[in-house]
């Protein structure tokens, strides 16, 4: 598994854990039904800003990452191209 990967699971089970934590805090404490309610709306709202800002730093990442991967292709092809180019030129030159 990719370093990148286990630090995605590890995201996501921290913020699993992080829901699972909340609500059970919310819920063994004494308190109305509507405080409670009221703090739960609260929490989840907090934790989708959080999740959608992690979200976008995500993609954001994936983003470079592609884009760096799309260099070092282009790098490669390019090599690939001149190496053919010289053994091709070699192979004309050994005829000769």
């Amino acid at each position: 598994m990719s370093k990148q990967n286990s630090g995605s699971l590890f995201f996501v089970g921290l913020m699993a854990g992080g829901v699972v934590g909340a609500g059970l805090a919310l819920l063994l404490t004494p308190q109305s039904g509507e405080e409670a309610r009221g703090q739960i709306k609260d929490k989840s709202l907090e934790l989708k800003e959080e999740v959608a800002k992690s979200l976008t730093e995500a993609g954001q990442r994936a983003q470079e990452q592609v884009a760096v991967w799309q260099e070092k292709g282009q790098e490669v092809l390019e090599k690939g191209k001149q190496t053919a180019t010289e053994a091709i030129s070699r192979g004309k030159a050994s005829q000769s």
